[in-house]
């Protein structure tokens, strides 16, 4: 079950920078203007051993004065309905506005837990001003700064504890999500695979406000497919659609075992591609790329391998994907597809015996050893995967502080060389030994 945190509040409290520290990154732009914030602003972030997406809802609003405010009150609800835990953003040095007191009546209404954190509060004189907040009735106030990071691990600590847990389900299907940009041929897709008769698994009143199980069996396979598309309320303002599918898109990603992102052959692979591609590999998801539309394109022999070089080099360094060119009206190639994300599933789950890896990846490591430091050589004795919902590998050296991004690189294309874990985040590490 994925635990998705939202960061809700008028412009300008300082949303991206919170969302910029949660998240450790940099990819929202800082600025002190209006709805500068363009950018995606979704991410992982992990908190005592806690995974957890934190979603900055500043990105989805229109820069328009009359949709401005209705375009927040309508991000709310969406974060209401979505998200496990909802940060309220307020600004100190402001007090509180109309805008923040009407944020503040649809939370009080949800059933989910709501933090109300008082942003900008740096010195002793301020935490006595943020008192002023206890006044919107929603309980304790959490003062910080999200500039320094004052006050963000106190509020970790209480927002994690509101996380649900659910039990990992022994033995179940493969679960496989499609993934991609609205219109790219997701629905189309699963319809040409099933048919007719799709076998929903939640057919409850309600239950479409979330994402919908497929059971899948025929031909020899079996799992779950978990669709997200055609799921949208139809809502009055337009731009929310982007920040519905994305919140749409998360759950559904977090809930599976391999994601089929589905990219438009026209448009080859976009920006929000790239990010939905780099959340399922933080989130060590098994990945196919399927390329529709294929049937549209102009073709000569060299095509195919132009556009796929393309794709490899915007996901670079992580390029082991298989990416399929396939049209859902002509039915072309999507079998091979399913076969494909089930060879990803069971590459995700492989064990390579101790042994085995040993016999294979110590001559290598003998022939190429990593590169002497401070004069000091590095010797990998030992090499054992470690249990994991991934493929997980341990190298035991002497000085594993030592060894390099590049090296690490060199082993990690070593062990796909040998065993194939086509489409499947690895990751490495170096243990003292």
């Amino acid at each position: 079950m994925s635990n998705i945190i939202a960061i809700v509040g008028r412009p300008n409290v300082g949303k991206s920078t919170l969302f910029n520290r949660l998240t450790e990154t940099r990819k929202a732009i800082v600025d002190d203007f209006s709805g500068v914030t363009r950018d995606r602003h979704y991410g992982s972030a992990e908190w005592t051993d806690k995974q957890f997406t934190v979603i900055d809802t500043g990105g989805y609003v229109a820069n328009s004065e009359d949709v401005f405010e209705t375009a927040i009150r309508e991000q709310v609800v969406i974060a209401i309905e979505e998200a496990t835990v909802l940060l309220f953003m307020v600004d100190v040095t402001t007090g509180i506005t109309d805008l923040d007191d009407e944020i503040a009546q649809l939370l009080r209404k949800s059933k989910k837990p709501v933090f109300t954190v008082v942003n900008k509060v740096d010195n002793t004189q301020l935490q006595h001003e943020a008192a002023v907040f206890y006044s919107f009735g929603l309980g304790e106030i959490y003062p910080i700064s999200s500039m320094t990071g004052s006050g963000t691990g106190d509020l970790l600590d209480d927002v994690i504890k509101n996380f649900s847990e659910e039990p990992e389900e022994e033995n179940a299907l493969p679960k496989i999500t499609i993934a991609g940009r609205p219109n790219v041929g997701k629905s189309s897709f699963i319809n040409a695979l099933i048919g007719k008769e799709r076998n929903i698994v939640t057919p409850i009143a309600g239950t479409t406000r979330d994402s919908i199980h497929i059971h899948y069996n025929q031909y020899g396979h079996e799992f779950m497919f978990i669709d997200t598309a055609g799921l949208r309320k139809k809502t009055k303002v337009k731009e929310n659609i982007e920040f519905y599918s994305v919140m749409r898109t998360i759950k559904a990603l977090e809930e599976a075992d391999v994601v089929v992102l589905m990219i438009d052959a026209a448009e080859g692979l976009e920006a929000q591609d790239v990010n939905i591609f780099h959340l399922a590999e933080k989130n060590k998801k098994g990945i196919v790329i399927l390329v529709n539309k294929w049937d549209l394109i102009e073709k000569n022999s060299k095509t195919i391998n132009v556009f796929e070089s393309q794709i490899r080099q915007k996901l670079e360094p992580f390029t082991d994907i298989p990416i399929l060119f396939i049209s859902v009206l002509n039915k072309q190639r999507i079998f091979q597809a399913i076969e494909k994300a089930l060879e990803v599933y069971n590459n995700r789950s492989k064990k390579i015996p101790t042994s085995k890896l040993n016999d294979v990846m110590l001559p290598i490591i003998e022939s190429y050893p990593p590169p002497a430091t401070k004069g000091k050589y590095i010797r990998i004795k030992y090499i054992t995967q470690i249990n994991g919902v991934s493929p997980m590998f341990a190298f035991f050296c002497n000085l594993p502080q030592y060894i390099k991004e590049p090296y690490k690189r060199f082993l990690e294309n070593k062990l796909r060389e040998n065993f194939d874990f086509s489409g499947v985040p690895i990751q490495i590490y170096f243990r003292q030994k």
